[in-house]
């Protein structure tokens, strides 16, 4: 196919990047430990953690994870909110010469089960707030080592106690928990501290994260992401970001808000290791649900990236706190997880004055695939190019190629895709193609200038007598709507039409009626897509990252 996206490359952007110029991960890590030692690289609750700092703990702890006896290459789970032991855990199981297998802290004891045996992990770093799940899984476990994390481990010797005691006695926020032979973190750096790093050799081809994902879809699996795999998304980032970066007035060390959960993989590329590879700061924010504590800690900082979710830009421009921020230093206020809807990109760059730049990607792509032009000025309704080294085509269901400017199967090719499935060679083969595309299950249509646009996952399509309706299309513009502040719509079954559309609101202004809403829907739809149904909602059911689901509610509609 030819990349007819090249073309629309602002200047300067090279159209591929060359992986071999770090030999893997650690390598990446290294270098910019050394190279910033005296920066800031993360702040927590007003505690700095420097590359130089986090260069010594992370060794200590990476000397401790491999007297353990693990053989190279053993999975090592973090199970953390953003703390400052995330980054130090992260590094650490890295330099030991181990995989990663990130967890998300608030799981289920089921869901945490499936993740610890499905990846084999033989030991896990674990936030005391939720070591009572572990606790009730670890015997059906590999897991032989446990350390256990606190909030206060790295914030100081009198501030760390002070907020131990506040989350543990005060907000109770730690439940009782009994696990055997564990150490603390603080423990395990203190041993370390003792004992040698052993040097590990990496190859680009070794396992460094374990990515799980899919529990959208049925049961959550592991993208297998490799050394090369994360270290070309970040070069491939890096490269795509420059002609943002470049634009005056010139930033010597970046901050970055890290509002996102790191242990998924838009913040672990973006914020974590894009900020390692510029020496940038992160300011971690361990609960962005809570906005007005996130707007305070947004007042102590002059930012300059901002990667989010929709709802999370939507969340904070709700608040009239947020518009007093200064935004002088933003420079690239960076969209995915999900659809930037035109009213919040509109709404945001008209109080920021910095466009989001509207991305796409996944786990199993590391997971950066498309971006919009980091000099785009306005909101574009896509996904936008294919970046650096990225091949994206447009697929019917047979695999093959469709013409330009019809509906397809988005299929990505690049060094940023993943080994496969961890152990899982029946799905991995469901979607990868021969020649090494993987199958996204979005639906997108690609324009002559090779920007791309989605209307939809395969399986939310809906079908109102015969005519495809698809979601993103009803929700971009009912968002629209003064008195929405979210909302979700999917295909219920009606005996006149096959499907019918039930649209899920959550209102600003409790006055909205159904009947106003319809209203509305009536002066922007064609009939088939007018919504049937229409049901006020106080919140709708999201992920971690803020992606609202509407697998749930079509769940809940089948269950009733």
């Amino acid at each position: 196919m030819d990349k007819i996206w090249l073309a629309s490359y602002p200047q300067g952007v090279p159209a591929e990047i060359d992986t071999a110029q770090y030999t893997s991960l650690v390598h990446l890590l290294e270098e910019s430990f050394q190279k910033f030692a005296s920066r800031n690289a993360y702040v927590c609750m007003d505690a700095y953690l420097t590359y130089g700092e986090l260069d010594a703990q992370s060794k200590k702890l990476a000397a401790w994870l491999q007297s353990r006896g693990m053989k190279q290459g053993a999975r090592v789970a973090v199970m953390m909110p953003n703390v400052l032991q995330y980054p130090v855990a992260v590094a650490a199981i890295l330099r030991a010469g181990f995989a990663v297998v990130n967890v998300n802290p608030l799981y289920t004891p089921r869901e945490l089960e499936h993740q610890l045996k499905d990846s084999g992990a033989e030991a896990i770093i674990v936030l005391e707030n939720f070591a009572t799940t572990l606790e009730r899984v670890i015997a059906k476990t590999a897991v032989r080592h446990v350390v256990v994390a606190s909030m206060g481990d790295m914030l100081g010797t009198l501030k760390g106690m002070l907020v131990n005691f506040v989350v543990r006695t005060v907000k109770k926020m730690v439940p009782e928990f009994s696990l055997p032979n564990t150490v603390t973190f603080k423990q395990a750096l203190a041993q370390g501290a003792r004992m040698p790093l052993s040097a590990v050799t990496l190859t680009h081809a070794d396992v460094a994260f374990l990515q799980y994902t899919g529990g959208t879809t049925g049961v959550s699996k592991g993208a297998t992401l490799t050394h090369r795999n994360v270290i070309a998304n970040v070069l491939q980032n890096d490269a795509w970001i420059q002609p943002a970066l470049a634009k005056p007035p010139q930033v010597d060390a970046m901050t970055i808000v890290c509002a996102l959960p790191l242990y998924h993989i838009f913040a672990l590329t973006a914020c974590s290791l894009m900020g390692t590879r510029w020496g940038a700061m992160n300011v971690l924010i361990p609960n962005p649900r809570d906005i007005p504590d996130f707007i305070e800690e947004l007042q102590k900082y002059k930012f300059n990236m901002f990667p989010a979710v929709n709802t999370v830009y939507n969340g904070l421009m709700n608040n009239p706190q947020f518009a007093k921020l200064d935004f002088s230093g933003l420079k690239i206020s960076l969209g995915g997880g999900m659809a930037v809807q035109k009213a919040v990109a509109e709404r945001w760059v008209k109080m920021t004055g910095c466009p989001i730049l509207e991305a796409y990607g996944l786990s199993e792509t590391s997971p950066g695939a498309t971006s919009n032009p980091a000099d785009a000025l306005a909101y574009t309704g896509t996904i936008g190019l294919p970046i650096p080294s990225t091949e994206v085509a447009i697929l019917d269901d047979d695999g093959q190629p469709v013409a330009l400017g019809q509906p397809g199967e988005i299929a990505i090719r690049g060094p940023q895709v993943m080994a496969g499935y961890w152990n899982n060679p029946g799905e991995t083969a469901k979607v990868m193609t021969a020649d090494g595309f993987f199958k996204s299950g979005d639906v997108g249509i690609m324009d002559e200038r090779g920007y791309t646009r989605i209307v939809d996952r395969k399986k939310d399509m809906i079908l109102v007598s015969g005519f495809n309706v698809y979601p993103n299309e009803i929700e971009g513009v009912i968002a629209a709507h003064p008195d929405v502040l979210e909302c979700a719509c999917i295909g219920v079954t009606d005996d006149h039409s096959g499907e019918a559309i039930k649209l899920f609101v959550v209102r600003r202004n409790a006055s909205l009626t159904a009947e106003q809403l319809m209203e509305f829907c009536k002066a922007q739809f064609t009939a088939y897509k007018k919504p049937k149904y229409i049901e006020f909602r106080d919140e709708l059911p999201k992920t971690n990252v803020g992606k609202i689901l509407r697998r749930e509610l079509r769940d809940e509609k089948q269950a009733a």
